[in-house]
């Protein structure tokens, strides 16, 4: 699950320098999979925990 979040961070920074260079396009879609990656981990994450507590 750490993947994820590292998969995350990794098209956030090439959200950041694609922004830097003039690409906002590939800016915008690079964040918009960061920020669903991120949003999936927090939710695999939230899941691993109740089951962890249940079972």
């Amino acid at each position: 699950m750490v993947d994820l979040l590292w998969l995350a961070v990794v098209f956030l920074v090439i959200a950041v320098i694609a922004y830097a260079l003039g690409g906002r396009g590939l800016a915008w879609f690079t964040a918009d999979i960061a920020k669903f990656l991120i949003w999936l981990f927090i939710v695999l994450f939230v899941i691993a925990l109740i089951a962890r507590f249940l079972f």
